[in-house]
């Protein structure tokens, strides 16, 4: 039996079902999930693992037109999932009017050469002799090379993409051991974690101020201890994610550290601290310390300097 493997980026609008699918199809979480868009602010790649396939799919942030550093980043994060990709899936929400955003998505996919695939995502919520007309629509403003109705939520449709996919990819080694689901470090989970659970807890305009950083990770034979600072830009914020005595941010401590404990398989001593940092979503260095690649070399150089000690 031949083994294919390759690279799936799925792109999409915010808030279209982008790490929903990429969790979905991976089996367990990879990626924060929220009813906030423009939550996905890395490329991250989830790895579907099959006895006769490897697809490694790669989770982006929603399409848009980028405001300040954060969102130019998460723009450029975009541009460079195209890289070394066989396949661009781009993924709409078929529940939601068709409009500019959308018209905007399609010609940002045609910056790739390759097979782009149309994923008319959430027909859970869609009468099904909607979908002829959608799909006739977005047939007239692209080529597309292959069209899947599904619901990522529920997985309806999901099992026919995957072999579309596979129909398309090479025959390949894998390029992952078969038992990893993610490239993503340990600490990078984690932050992803605790904003995830800081995203649900607060409103207005709280979320998109929200950042997470990992400030130390100690395991040891019984426990892994876990400190962390999640920034926001103004005082309000602050009182907004700490809540009346502190009940807002015990819980998201609690949910966070419960739900650590479950993805690392570990006994998790969590401590969270918040810090107001102005502005910092217009600040580039802050920025890019929210990348995970560049919180791997920041260890990195750690290490070494301890080892040189």
């Amino acid at each position: 039996m031949s083994f294919r493997a390759g690279f799936v980026a799925i792109v999409g609008r915010p808030n279209a079902g982008k790490s929903t699918l990429v969790n979905t199809l991976v089996g367990r979480k990879v990626a924060i999930v929220s009813p906030r868009p423009q939550t996905t602010r890395n490329r991250i790649q989830g790895i579907l693992n099959r006895d006769d396939a490897q697809i490694v799919l790669i989770d982006t942030p929603g399409i848009h037109k980028p405001a300040n550093a954060l969102s130019r980043q998460m723009m450029d994060e975009l541009d460079q999932a195209l890289d070394g990709i066989d396949i661009l899936s781009l993924i709409v929400d078929a529940s939601a009017e068709f409009g500019g955003g959308d018209r905007y998505s399609i010609e940002w996919v045609r910056r790739f050469a390759g097979p782009v695939f149309l994923l008319l995502n959430k027909v859970d919520r869609v009468k099904k002799p909607l979908l002829l007309p959608l799909i006739d629509r977005y047939q007239k403003l692209f080529e597309f090379a292959e069209i899947f109705a599904i619901s990522a939520l529920t997985g309806e449709g999901c099992l026919d993409l995957v072999n579309g996919w596979l129909a398309r990819l090479p025959e390949a080694p894998p390029f992952f051991p078969p038992d990893q689901f993610t490239d993503q470090p340990e600490r990078f989970l984690v932050a992803e974690m605790i904003r995830e659970k800081a995203i649900l807890a607060t409103r207005e305009e709280v979320p998109h101020a929200i950042a997470v950083l990992v400030d130390t990770f100690e395991e040891t034979q019984d426990l892994i201890k876990i400190r962390a600072t999640i920034y926001v830009e103004r005082e309000g914020q602050k009182g907004i994610l700490i809540g009346k005595g502190g009940q807002t941010m015990k819980k998201i401590g609690t949910l966070a550290r419960k739900e650590i404990e479950s993805v690392l398989g570990a006994h998790v001593f969590l401590e969270l601290f918040v810090k107001v940092q102005a502005n910092w979503r217009q600040n580039p260095a802050l920025v890019r310390q929210l990348d995970w690649r560049r919180q791997l070399e920041q260890l990195g150089e750690m290490q070494q300097e301890e080892t040189e000690r």
